[in-house]
């Protein structure tokens, strides 16, 4: 890692060994934004708080919009008056943000911490440094969850992503995001189109509308979710047989509240979430984020983070470092997206096609949804 000319106030913990001295030349208050459930839950437990341990009078807020992050930075851009501090984003949204200003570009060996051997953050992190403004932290997918209970008698439980559109097979109401990222694609999958050439298809107008179209077969026993939480209480309450949601919400309900539920792992999305640092922030304020940034993604956080919830995390050095859960004591392999048995047949999101389609993609949904 380069050299820093100025101790952070965590650089400074490491050197002294006691709480970190108030660092003057930057803000107490930080608001962090995420997602909420299970997986802001792993970022506070694995980052947050020790965070605060190590640096006396700070104070964290958490704001819990993601899912709205473009819009609303954008808005606060336009009223110039930014809010947030650090921000949980999924890569193709850091993409967007990067691309219009409103994310600040990262160089990674000077603003992120080495790993533990030497090895530069930029080889540690490799091909997951999918832009110049996004500072990855954990590999999800999105996939599906469904009630053991509710499979028909004499039926194989689903394992394949079509039977998702099966309604004879498996009746029962679905839960897709109300989006049309992950869905086009499946119903593209679905409606015989090879895995290779579902983006090169997706980006004509002919191949937006087979998509919508193999939607619409199913359309009438869909539940449209917003919320992470949405599907694994949608499941929890035998309101729908199956549903999409991140893998690691479907752990939460599966592993620690034991719930009657299945995953279904075929097709399985891949998908890279991090933080992005707002433009448009004061120096004390850069400076606090930089500073969380450096703790929050080093090689020991990260595989901290991967001990809460069932992500794979984004460094190749925190890999080893994980192994049981941290509370129930159980091998997180097998509840891994990246574990060999699960992903078998995992399908990339393209972040450069949405970064360029999804504006006109999502308008087209909407105009689908509202008709």
């Amino acid at each position: 890692m380069k050299l820093i000319k100025t101790l952070s106030a965590t650089a400074m913990l490491v050197a002294t060994g006691g709480l970190a001295i108030a660092d003057h030349h930057m803000t107490s208050d930080m608001t962090l934004v995420s997602w909420g459930g299970a997986y802001q839950a792993s970022q506070v437990a694995a980052y947050a708080e020790p965070y605060k341990l190590m640096n006396e009078g700070v104070t964290i807020t958490w704001d819990e919009s993601s899912n709205e992050a473009v819009a609303k930075l954008r808005a606060m851009n336009e009223a110039g008056n930014v809010t947030w501090d650090v921000v949980d984003v999924v890569a193709a949204d850091a993409l967007r943000l990067c691309d219009e200003g409103l994310a600040l570009e990262i160089d990674p060996d000077e603003d992120l911490a080495a790993a533990p051997d030497g090895t530069s953050a930029e080889e540690d992190f490799g091909d997951l440094l999918v832009g110049d403004c996004f500072i990855p932290q954990i590999v999800y997918s999105t996939t599906f969850g469904y009630r053991t209970d509710m499979v028909p008698e004499g039926v194989e439980p689903p394992n394949d992503i079509c039977d998702v559109f099966d309604l004879e097979k498996y009746p029962g109401m679905r839960a897709l995001e109300k989006r049309p990222i992950n869905n086009v694609e499946w119903a593209l999958l679905c409606d015989g189109v090879a895995k290779e050439d579902v983006y090169d298809v997706l980006g004509t107008e002919e191949g937006q509308e087979q998509a919508l179209a193999k939607l619409d077969t199913i359309r009438d026993s869909v539940i449209w979710w917003s919320a992470g939480a949405d599907t694994p209480q949608l499941l929890a309450d035998g309101e729908v047989f199956m549903g999409s949601t991140y893998n690691g919400r479907l752990f939460s309900a599966i592993v620690e509240q034991k719930q009657p539920i299945g995953m279904m792992w075929d097709a399985q999305v891949f998908d890279l979430d991090g933080w992005i640092i707002p433009a448009g922030l004061s120096e004390e304020r850069l400076a606090r984020a930089k500073d969380f940034i450096l703790y929050a993604t080093d090689t020991q956080r990260l595989a901290d983070q991967a001990k809460y919830i069932s992500y794979g995390p984004a460094r190749a050095s925190s890999a080893p470092l994980v192994s049981t859960h941290a509370e129930l004591g159980i091998e997180m392999a097998p509840h891994m997206p990246t574990d060999p048995e699960n992903s078998k047949n995992t399908f990339l999101y393209n972040y450069e096609f949405w970064a360029d389609y999804r504006d006109d993609i999502d308008a087209k949904f909407q105009a689908w949804l509202a008709q």
